[in-house]
């Protein structure tokens, strides 16, 4: 009986609580009703609020900007550093990096042994430069002419959006490694202005390789053509499709309207061979284009020395070039 009773009380209470806390359709519309802006039509830009890093030196980082959206691929995005504000300084030169990874792999912020490459480009802004890091295609997504493409994309985007971030659309520098050497070169060998009346379209002030492809018709042997890195860029053998890859070559549109190179390679390169660059470095002599180059004994791809002593100091080495062609083509273009 007492057993029955409490149940009975329990499931009396659950109810009356239940009532009182349940405010009931009308109550609930007067006090949940959401609230939000609404377009006039579709909105397909990502609003999501935009994220910034913070690095030594005031240099803050703007992440994952989304420089272009081809149909049917994922949002392109690139990450941009940018020095500290200061009231006297007006519009600053702009560092665009084009990473490697054989066309198929690879991201904007790694390059090499560099621990923390994020860090190393923030350096850089320190100073006074702005520098995108893009993220392109892969081959995997999209054949050539794709990577390319992207490439002219972001630097469209940076130029149009020069104001905004306060960059100078007439002083403009790649840096690229391995096959972003190669999308990058390209991107300056062929040279597509954009009419504005200024450095447009993919037209730059120079070019940065570290271990750098130029010439796709003999980076690789014929038993190894069919089925490699190139052909999956490419679409085809590039021993066997010899008009493209020609065309995606930089060595084969070189010409005396391009702009100075720097061409940094290790002598133990096993995966892109040190030729590649040395054939680039006769061919812009040949063009009469001014042309930097070294070559590091004792180091293979990415600047991986036999110990960790010599991949840090070639690294350290390249960097410094690096650098210091950067600030000698922008103190020319002042």
């Amino acid at each position: 009986m007492a057993r029955h009773l409490s149940g009975g009380i329990s499931r009396h209470l659950i109810l009356v609580l239940v009532a009182i806390c349940w405010p009931g359709p009308g109550r609930a519309s007067q006090q949940s009703a959401p609230s939000a802006a609404v377009a006039a039509g579709v909105v397909s830009e990502d609003n999501y609020p935009r994220l910034r890093a913070a690095f030594p030196g005031g240099v803050v980082g703007l992440p994952d900007i989304v420089y272009q959206s081809p149909p049917g691929f994922r949002p392109l995005t690139l990450d941009l550093y940018l020095p500290r504000r200061s009231s006297g300084r007006g519009a600053m030169p702009l560092v665009v990096y084009v990473h490697g990874g054989a066309w198929r792999a690879g991201h904007a912020r790694a390059a090499g042994a560099f621990a923390d490459f994020p860090g190393v480009l923030a350096s850089l802004a320190a100073r006074g430069y702005a520098v995108a890091s893009v993220n392109y295609r892969l081959s995997g997504e999209a054949r050539y002419p794709a990577a390319v493409d992207d490439l002219r994309s972001a630097l469209e985007y940076l130029r149009t959006n020069a104001g905004r971030f306060r960059i100078d659309p007439d002083r403009v520098i790649l840096w690229s490694s391995s096959a972003g050497a190669q999308i990058a070169s390209l991107a300056a060998t062929r040279c597509q202005n954009a009419g504005h009346g200024r450095a447009g379209g993919s037209c730059v002030q120079g070019v940065v390789s570290w271990y750098g492809i130029f010439d796709l018709r003999t980076l690789e042997s014929p038993g190894q053509s069919a089925t490699s890195p190139t052909a999956a860029f490419l679409g085809c053998d590039p021993r066997a499709c010899g008009e493209s890859a020609g065309e995606a070559s930089p060595i084969a549109h070189v010409d005396a309207s391009d702009p100075p190179f720097l061409i940094l390679h290790g002598l133990d390169d096993r995966i892109v061979p040190s030729e590649q660059s040395r054939a680039m470095e006769r061919r812009l002599r040949e063009a009469g284009v001014p042309v930097q180059a070294e070559y590091f004994p004792d180091v293979g791809h990415s600047w991986i020395g036999r110990t960790p002593e010599a991949t840090r100091r070639a690294s350290l080495a390249a960097l410094a070039r690096t650098f210091a062609f950067i600030d000698a083509v922008f103190a020319r273009a002042h």
